[in-house]
């Protein structure tokens, strides 16, 4: 079979498509022929050694997929051969085949395109733990959302609607923020030509929001910060900006707000069944035609290694899948 391998870290265009061996699934596993993969910002920094995971060389990036079950390892009996199936683990889904883990694979219905599977499970899986369980966002409540036309923002643009939100949506592009709306976003700031405290505050009528989604970090953060409500929530979910942010303290004592940290790949270890009730959750709202789950751009995996850069330079918009 083929794969994306990465056999030293360093930039995406370093990575090789290779033929590698096949192997059968263990106890606790599912064989999956990938159909599509998911693409996200972690998949440059993990293949720059950047990021909190560091696989063994060689690897192949990509921790969501969509696809076929070829075969299931001893004890799986929640998915069969010839079933259409999404999953998630640490990496491996650029590639023809994957051994998944079983009870981190769920079955997809037959009108879910794979490529909208393949993009649903960390951008949405993120944004919805992020809202519903971290955040507790509640429906009336205004929701601020930082690099909205990115894979993740765009689902929390989606998702907080569906919560009963106001959204506000901030991009740097007016194009970003024209997206941003076709989902369903009440408001918009371009954070490059719009002060955005001062936005806040007239679109809130002073009052501030209640919770910031928080994917960017650098300088954005504590001016969200300083823009939440009375007990607000400001979700800190990554840095794709580069910089992580010093946050002054006094900030949360004299607001009474919260900061809360989101990684969702440590629900998987921890509390899997949070991560799995979401998935199901957001699988029965794509059914009930509540949410889109847009994907934006797709490459062949011959050009994966492009996609992995053009999400890492911030070049695209949306959510971007490989297709196998």
């Amino acid at each position: 079979m083929k794969a994306l391998l990465c056999k030293q870290f360093g930039e995406p265009d370093t990575l090789d498509i290779e033929e590698v061996a096949s192997t059968p699934p263990l106890g606790g596993e599912v064989r999956i022929r990938v159909r599509a993969c998911g693409v996200n910002f972690a998949d440059g920094l993990m293949v720059k050694g950047l990021y909190q995971v560091k696989p063994p060389f060689p690897f192949s990036p990509g921790t969501e997929v969509a696809g076929d079950v070829l075969a299931v390892g001893e004890g799986v009996t929640h998915v069969q051969p010839g079933q259409r199936v999404m999953s998630l683990f640490n990496w491996g889904g650029m590639a023809e085949e994957v051994n998944a883990p079983a009870m981190l694979t769920l079955p997809i219905p037959d009108t879910m395109p794979y490529i909208n599977a393949a993009a649903l499970s960390v951008a949405y899986g993120t944004a919805h733990i992020a809202l519903a369980h971290r955040g507790q966002l509640q429906a009336g409540e205004t929701l601020l959302v930082l690099g909205a036309a990115g894979g993740t923002g765009l689902a929390a643009v989606e998702i907080g609607k569906v919560m009963g939100s106001t959204v506000i949506a901030c991009a740097s592009t007016p194009e970003k923020l024209a997206l941003t709306q076709q989902y369903g976003a009440d408001y918009t700031i371009n954070y490059t030509t719009e002060n955005i405290r001062d936005r806040i505050k007239a679109i809130t009528n002073g009052r501030g929001v209640n919770v910031v989604y928080d994917p960017v970090g650098g300088s954005l953060t504590e001016a969200c910060l300083r823009s939440l409500a009375w007990e607000g929530r400001l979700l800190v979910i990554g840095f794709t900006s580069g910089t992580i942010p010093q946050i002054p303290a006094n900030l949360p004592l004299v607001k009474n707000c919260s900061v809360v940290g989101v990684y969702f790949g440590a629900y998987a270890i921890h509390q899997p069944e949070i991560l799995m009730d979401s998935l199901r959750t957001l699988t029965t709202w794509y059914i009930e035609d509540q949410i889109k789950v847009p994907v934006t751009q797709t490459f062949p995996l011959a050009e994966a290694s492009q996609a992995i850069n053009a999400l890492h330079n911030r070049q695209a918009t949306g959510k971007v899948v490989v297709e196998i």
